[in-house]
């Protein structure tokens, strides 16, 4: 992670972290708007509220604030698929697995669209992430679904594919929030909107692996 000039310097204060936070805070909110490269250091040093040499004690450059933020993304987007327990009944933990994205969706929107804009321009700064840490850890999960699978527990399917199906199902609601209010309608727009989500895409994805009985 990059580390803000005043860390390399001294012992940070309450008051420091403080105002890295502060400057992350408003720095998520233009990438996630403007996207890396369409986002100025002057923009996000406004939306802080601070000057820009201000800002620049914390972190020095527009890569610093938005590296920091990538890693913490990754970190919390990858939480949901590290719990996805191999032990577990599957249909209890792809059930588990569906309802945590899509609460990361509704309390998280910004990070997925930070993380979204980022992959569509390439993945400059993650690819090296995205090609090391989490393949290992799709692989990982993908072989406890194939497991699943031989031992008779879910129909035969390509584990990848499941797992980018339930990612771009379930970040579409973060991703597409205007979209998919102003579609559904002022009367079905509200908070439970991401429980008609998670009910139906439940019935898709369960009922689709569940094996039929004789």
């Amino acid at each position: 992670m990059a580390i803000p000039r005043a860390a390399k310097t001294q012992r940070r204060t309450r008051i420091q972290e403080a105002k890295e936070e502060q400057i992350l805070e408003a720095a998520l909110d233009v990438f996630s708007v403007s996207g890396f490269r369409g986002s100025t250091i002057d923009q996000i040093a406004e939306v802080a509220g601070m000057s820009k040499p201000n800002l620049l004690y914390y972190f020095r450059t527009k890569e610093a604030m938005h590296r920091a933020l990538i890693d913490r993304v990754l970190f919390t987007w990858l939480e949901p698929l590290r719990a996805f327990d191999a032990a577990g009944n599957p249909e209890s933990e792809i059930r588990s697995y569906i309802r945590r994205k899509l609460e990361m969706a509704r309390d998280f929107p910004r990070e997925s669209r930070l993380f979204a804009n980022e992959v569509l321009q390439g993945a400059p700064h993650i690819e090296d992430e995205l090609k090391g840490p989490l393949k290992a850890l799709v692989d990982e999960k993908a072989d406890v679904i194939r497991t699943w699978a031989k031992e008779g527990k879910i129909v035969k399917c390509d584990p990848y594919h499941l797992i980018f199906s339930i990612w771009s199902t379930t970040q579409h609601y973060a991703d597409f929030d205007v979209q998919v209010r102003a579609v559904l309608g002022q009367d079905n727009s509200g908070e439970g909107r991401f429980e008609d989500a998670a009910r139906f895409l439940e019935q898709l994805f369960i009922d689709g692996l569940r094996v039929a009985q004789p």
